[in-house]
């Protein structure tokens, strides 16, 4: 399953692959990770005081008002942080390891963003025939926010990514030779971390195995490639579609243009919706695996 490109984008890891420093770059993210969070609420608080701040935290888990869907992508600054400085202290390699040869981040990041968008949108044509798409906000507010949206879902995407199929596939690559291990464990804990069953309801654990799917995707991806850049255009531009264009009703919608006539918990509706999202996502893998490996 390893790659020659694999194998060259794992190289770096190798000098210092003990599990010790695996778990101990593991607390340096999850650290950073919280810390940015808390920094955003610690600046609420200044800003605002307690009773404001509490108000805005309600705002920021609902996600339905541009102000709550920035502050929460805001957040993950301090992920994306995370792995840069525990590759720096814990590991001592550059942090640009994290990602791959530069020139080729950006090429695959682009093509794989591209393709994306063109097969939602043939997705979302032939939704359209079956479902009415609730309007979520003005257009001409939608066009206002749509830039900094695309850079705060850059920087949710990224900081992701360079946890999931950077940081850790390339330091258990290092060491295990199984993709069971370097694919598997990274894209279940992926899984895990959408587990939300107030949100989802009865279709938390195929929210849960979707989410899974994609990580395995994704990583596949970064297997072929040898960087970063094909997984996080692949991130970047089914986040867009879910969060700015068509969002599910009931979750992130405070930026999106429409939201669905459903919502997340539709025990009826989600599950057939879910299974279609899937093939949509293999179908976009498919035809990335054919470009990218040229």
């Amino acid at each position: 399953m390893m790659t020659p490109r694999l194998e060259r984008y794992v190289a770096p890891a190798r000098q210092r692959a003990q599990i010790w420093r695996l778990i101990l770059g593991a607390v340096v993210v999850a650290a950073l990770s919280m810390a940015g969070l808390a920094a955003v609420f610690g600046l609420l608080w200044l800003l605002m005081g307690a009773e404001g701040a509490r108000h805005i935290a309600i705002e920021m888990s609902r996600a339905d008002t541009p102000r709550g869907v920035f502050l929460l992508l805001s957040g993950f600054a301090g992920m994306a942080l995370g792995p840069v400085v525990a590759v720096r202290l814990v590991h001592r390699r550059r942090a640009m390891t994290l990602f791959g040869p530069p020139v080729q981040v950006q090429r695959d990041f682009l093509v794989a963003a591209a393709v994306v968008a063109a097969v939602n949108a043939v997705a979302l044509t032939g939704w359209s025939l079956a479902f009415d798409a609730v309007p979520n906000l003005r257009l001409g507010a939608w066009l206002a926010l749509l830039l900094p949206g695309l850079a705060g879902l850059a920087l949710q995407t990224g900081a992701e990514e360079l946890v999931f199929r950077g940081y850790l596939l390339q330091q258990l690559a290092a060491r295990f030779r199984s993709p069971l291990v370097w694919m598997g464990l990274p894209g279940l804990v992926f899984g895990l971390a959408h587990y939300d069953p107030a949100t989802n309801g009865p279709n938390t654990w195929l929210v849960v195995g979707a989410t899974f799917l994609f990580a395995l995707l994704a990583a596949d991806l970064t297997r072929v490639t040898g960087s970063i850049g094909a997984a996080w255009g692949f991130h970047f531009a089914n986040n867009v579609m879910a969060i700015l264009v068509l969002s599910l009703d009931g979750t992130i919608t405070g930026l999106s243009l429409w939201r669905t006539p459903y919502g997340a918990g539709d025990g009826a509706l989600l599950p057939g919706l879910l299974a279609m999202d899937a093939a949509v996502m293999l179908l976009a893998w498919a035809i990335l695996r054919r470009v990218l490996q040229r």
